[in-house]
């Protein structure tokens, strides 16, 4: 049995497991034992990028195989979900390996992260298998570079679920910019999104006395360009997918005379909206809005190509923690970081509130209660706070950040703050290195205004 004691508990959610605390115990148990051996993972993907983990197990003979596997199946899904990948390799653990091979199967324990991380994001089956060695070299990264050419005369877009949002940019300057609502979530015609997006691009073109370049940002999982996955498609059948939204960007890039055209996940066009404002690198941006969203700018300030999916990263290892409806997962990010952890929260709070009333109402009913100085209300954010310090560490052993980002309605008004003083204090206390060397940062104005059309405007570069 592996036992932590977290030196803060969240005020409504005492049996919180930290991920961070529960792995630091194992690595600790792991390298003390004589009898331990390295095992390594390599995520990989179609075209060739590939990233290796390496760790040490204890020996299964001990009696520890069930730790063992717990230990080895949270780290794999987490890699999984922060690397994307769907070919996993473990050289150390056949045993193991075979076993995590049937719990990620079409009928096992993970049959979502088989098939969404398979065929849907990479267009093949997820497959996890037992080979015999993973050399150092085997490690292929494929970073993006992440823009910030900001020369010329440019269209940025942002595609949301409730508007879609396009500016006009020359030289780094917003000349034009505008939102206009629309519903696309549950529209079936692929022409409707086509002519939406088709439709602000000509608006800001408008404007411009010609376009050099269009960078854009959605929510969702795109891979050279192309929708794998994302909410803003839902509507659409499977077969009107891969016919008519696969290839949506570059049909518009077609119509724009062959422009430079680049689209990317919003996360990390978050994430260099707040590295280009800030003037760093080493960015790791988390939205807490109806879900987690995450993005990356590493060191050298590029875009690693990493899904940074973490809504579906483990962030708290007790058996019994809290269900992800989509994926069924327990323990996963989005039930911490989103709107749906102010709404789990609300009855440990003690806040009588109608159970039918959709998320969005309940995070504002919440608000407002805070506004007027209730305890209860702050005490959501403060256990958000607790859950977000333990996290962030956990994350800090996997992305190589100085700046934490941290932005979206659930961070908005003073629970935003609360989140930031109690997520401080848990660093600070539990992990004074990383206090020392991580900076949590929320937007300044002039990012959030423009600073998301920028960044996606930045993103083709200009040969």
């Amino acid at each position: 049995m592996i036992e932590v004691k977290p030196k803060y508990q969240p005020e409504l959610d005492p049996g919180f497991v930290p991920a961070k605390l529960w792995n630091e115990r194992y690595r600790k148990l792991a390298n003390e034992h004589a009898g331990s051996r390295e095992v390594s993972i390599r995520i990989s993907r179609p075209g060739g990028a590939a990233w290796v983990y390496r760790t040490r197990l204890l020996p299964d003979e001990s009696g520890c195989e069930a730790v063992n596997l717990r230990y080895l199946e949270r780290l794999v899904k987490f890699l999984l979900w922060a690397w994307g990948g769907n070919v996993v390799s473990i050289a150390g653990a056949p045993r193991l390996a075979g076993m995590l091979s049937g719990i990620y199967a079409p009928a096992g324990e993970r049959a979502f992260d088989h098939e969404f991380m398979g065929r849907t994001c990479f267009l093949a089956d997820l497959r996890i298998e037992a080979v015999a060695d993973i050399p150092g070299h085997e490690a292929v990264q494929e970073t993006i570079t992440a823009g910030r050419d900001v020369s010329g005369c440019r269209i940025g877009f942002d595609l949301g679920g409730s508007d879609r949002k396009c500016a006009a940019v020359i030289d780094g300057e917003v000349v034009f910019s505008e939102e206009i609502k629309w519903d696309p979530y549950f529209q079936s015609d692929p022409a409707y999104h086509l002519a939406g997006i088709q439709d602000s691009l000509e608006r800001a073109a408008s404007r411009l006395p010609r376009v050099d370049a269009i960078g854009g940002s959605a929510a969702g999982l795109y891979v050279e360009n192309e929708p794998r996955a994302a909410s803003l498609f839902r509507g659409i059948s499977r077969e009107d997918f891969d016919r008519a939204i696969r290839p949506l960007f570059r049909q518009l890039q077609e119509r724009w005379g062959g422009v430079p055209f680049v689209v990317q996940n919003d996360g990390d066009v978050t994430a260099l909206a707040g590295a280009m404002s800030m003037g760093e690198n080493g960015v790791l941006g988390i939205s807490m809005g109806t879900s987690e969203a995450a993005g990356y700018i590493d060191n050298s300030g590029q875009i690693t190509g990493w899904l940074n999916e973490l809504a579906f990263a483990p962030a708290d290892y007790r058996p019994n923690a809290p269900v992800d409806e989509w994926s069924g997962d327990h323990g996963c990010g989005v039930q911490y970081f989103s709107q749906q952890a102010v709404g789990r929260l609300i009855a440990p709070a003690g806040i009588d509130v109608k159970a039918d009333i959709p998320l969005p109402e309940k995070l504002e009913l919440v608000q407002e209660k805070l506004e007027q100085g209730d305890e209860r209300a702050a005490g959501i954010y403060q256990t958000i706070g607790t859950y977000f310090g333990y996290t962030i560490a956990h994350y800090a052993d996997f992305y190589d950040f100085r700046h934490l980002l941290y932005l979206g309605r659930v961070s908005s008004g003073e629970g935003g703050h609360l989140i930031q003083e109690e997520a401080e204090r848990v660093l600070r206390d539990e992990f004074p290195a990383l206090s020392e060397t991580i900076t949590i940062r929320m937007p300044d104005e002039k990012m959030k205004r423009h600073g998301q059309a920028v960044a996606a405007a930045s993103l083709p570069l200009m040969v």
